[in-house]
Order: structure tokens, then sequence, then C-alpha cells
């Protein structure tokens, strides 16, 4: 990568000048992000009125549900994904680390308040977990290019179709290879999900050559909450289920 390609790219103002030094947002990517978590507040919206018993669904056998969550948890890491290459790509390292910080905070949060909540099926290894550490190795591998699709393979294929009663042990159930599934409020676990992280590794690589498009690129006015919306996604998921679950205790109480 060239010293000019490892600047922060300057911005333009709306008066059509440039503002340097500030950190370039993909509204598009943002607004793809405000997207999945719609559709995760739907997801949990029904979950948690299943839970109320105000509808009955089989969270976890009914094809629908599952094929649901399975796509809300990939589109978000594949943004992971794709979001790692341009923060790399306009080396911005301190805004990596002050994420990851936020996220190591919300992970402990996010694991004593299910605790309390749920203490036989605590999270200690959900989504937030994941994407700590899927940050971290994934950084890693912004530097490969087609080599993260063979990765991306072996590492779904491996979570998928490979068990072993060694990782039932609690302190390797976070790899994802245990013979059942754990107890708890969420899990995603390293394989196979890593996989989908490095398939969005290898998307954003190909983006770059597309980077001014993605740069300059607004969404429809329509679509500028769901951006604002992904710009704020940490904050809108820790607090989305004490909200909901308010909301339905109150009404259930009413």
């Amino acid at each position: 990568m060239s010293k000019r390609s490892r600047k922060t790219p300057a911005t333009r103002t709306e008066k059509g000048g440039v503002e340097s030094g500030t950190p370039q947002r993909y509204a598009l990517i943002d607004a793809l992000r405000g997207f999945a978590i719609v559709l995760m507040i739907a997801y949990h919206a029904s979950f948690d009125l299943n839970y109320h018993g105000w509808i009955h669904q089989d969270f976890n056998n009914s094809s629908f549900w599952l094929a649901a969550r399975a796509g809300i948890v990939s589109q978000f890491l594949l943004l992971v994904g794709i979001s790692l290459v341009l923060n790399v790509q306009r080396a911005d390292a301190a805004s990596f680390w002050r994420r990851q910080a936020k996220l190591l905070a919300a992970c402990i949060a996010v694991t004593l308040g299910s605790y309390l909540m749920f203490p036989r099926s605590f999270i200690f290894f959900g989504i937030l977990h994941f994407i700590l550490l899927a940050s971290l190795l994934g950084r890693l591998c912004v530097r490969f290019h087609y080599i993260n699709l063979l990765g991306a393979l072996l590492v779904l294929l491996a979570g998928i179709f490979y068990s072993n009663p060694l990782f039932n042990a609690p302190a390797l159930q976070w790899l994802g290879f245990m013979t059942y599934k754990p107890f708890t409020e969420d899990y995603v676990p390293f394989f196979p999900w890593f996989g989908v992280v490095l398939a969005g590794i290898l998307l954003g690589r190909l983006m770059i050559a597309k980077s001014a498009w993605f740069i300059g690129h607004q969404p429809a006015n329509w679509a500028r909450p769901l951006a604002l919306a992904g710009r704020h996604s940490l904050v809108i998921y820790l607090l989305h289920q004490p909200v909901l679950l308010g909301i339905l205790s109150m009404v259930a109480t009413s």
C-alpha cells in the first residue's frame, strides 16, 4: 500500500470544500448495517412476543426462524469484514482500537446483565464477543486477498461438519466444535462464523477498486435513517432488548 493511500482521506463539506483529517464514513455501508439492525429488532420482538405467550413459534427448530437468524447474523458479519478492510485502507487505527474498547465494555455488560437475568443460560460468547475476537484476528487477514476465500471455505466447512466431544468442555465451547448446542441466550461460535467475516474481507478488498463510488454515494432519502442507525449500531444493540422487554412487560401488566 502506498504512502498516499495510507493517509486519512479528506471529506467534502456541504459547500463543496474539503475538510482534511476527518475519517470518511461510507453511507451505503452504514445503511446496510442499519437494515440489518431493523431485521434484528424485528426478530427479537417476535422472540419476545413468543416468550410472553402472545404468539407461538418454535425458534429453536423452525426452518424459517433458523434461516432468519442465520441471514441476519451473516449480514452483520459480512459488514464486519468489509469495515475492517475500509478501516485499514484509510489507516484509521485509532478508531479501530476505540471500537474494540467499546466492544469489550459491551461484552462485559452483556455477560453480567444476562447472568443477572438468566443465570442458567447467560451469554458467554454471543455476537458481540464474537465480533470482538473476529475483528482482532480479521484485521490481520486484511493483507491477504483471494487467500481469504480459501480460508472462508475451510472455516465454514470445519464449523459445519466437524464436532468432537473434547470441545464440549466449557473452556472450549466458544470454538463451535461441540456435539450439542450450549444452553445460552446467544451463541455465535468462532467456527463457522469467522468464515463469513473472511468472506466480508474479500468483498471489502474487491470494493477498494470502487472506493470513490462508495465514498460519494449517498442513500436515498428513505434510507438515511438506516444509515443513522448503522452509525450507532452498538448502542442500539445494547438498548433495544431492554426497551422491547420493558414495553411488553408494561403492556402485559396493564
